[in-house]
């Protein structure tokens, strides 16, 4: 498999990602803009020269839009492989550049969001494991923070104190999201117009800074649902999602 990394001299040309199309696509101009604003911020978008989910994206942990302390660490927003992808060893492709550029740029480790059981758009603990990763971290919500040193003296990461304790002082549902996943340009509209639709408590919070993203009060802050204060989920969705949640 062939790989390129998308910078900001070729992010315009560029496929993104599978699920979305053309530049004019909102979902695909969201995506873009938030990885024209990173690129400064020391973050690496690498994937497939092929059409389709084969990327890794991953930022010096400071700059990670994250509550968590890492210092020296690289953080990967994202690995993600699937479809046809699956099953040719892609993913290791993927994470051993990563690694490799990650040593050549001084990093102490990477760190990566999981949990103990498979959760929507977050890393696979089997493979984590597999790849010498393991928990440094968890949230009482189940999220985990994983992490893989380049030595044995390095520090593990942690979240947040806030984070590790997720929950927000509102009633209805909240829900915290950046423009990291493009998938929200879309759909969080949606959410928020069927939820007017059927007089359903409903606030959407955007996190559009690095600052707002480190003191969120959950580990995830691409998605993260609450409801009466208390955490739900991390899966993005549409309105029959949502009013299938709702009706509950």
């Amino acid at each position: 498999m062939e790989y390129i990394k998308v910078t900001k001299e070729n992010l315009e040309s560029e496929h993104i990602c599978c699920a979305i199309s053309g530049n004019n696509d909102i979902q695909v101009s969201s995506k873009k803009a938030w990885l024209a604003d990173r690129f400064d911020d020391g973050l690496v978008f690498l994937k497939s020269v092929e059409r389709g989910k084969c990327f890794i994206e991953y930022i010096p942990a400071e700059n990670a839009w994250n509550p968590i302390d890492a210092d020296g660490y690289m953080y990967i927003d994202c690995l993600w492989v699937s479809g046809s992808f699956k099953g040719h060893g892609y993913s290791n492709d993927l994470l051993s550049a990563c690694i490799a550029d990650s040593k050549e740029k001084g990093k102490i480790g990477l760190c990566i969001l999981g949990a103990a059981k498979k959760k929507p758009f977050l890393a696979d603990p089997k493979y984590l494991s597999h790849k010498g990763f393991s928990v440094s971290d968890e949230a009482d919500n189940g999220i985990q923070l994983w992490y893989l040193p380049f030595s044995s003296d390095a520090p593990a990461p942690k979240f947040k104190e806030y984070a590790r304790h997720p929950h927000v002082d509102e009633d209805g549902y909240v829900l915290f999201y950046t423009s990291q996943c493009p998938f929200n340009a879309k759909y969080v509209p949606i959410v928020e117009q069927t939820a007017k639709e059927h007089n359903i408590k409903f606030k959407a919070i955007h996190i559009d800074n690095k600052e707002a993203a480190k003191s969120a009060p959950t580990p995830v802050t691409t998605y993260a649902l609450f409801y009466n204060g208390e955490y739900l989920t991390n899966e993005q969705m549409n309105d029959a999602k949502f009013l299938k949640i709702a009706a509950r």
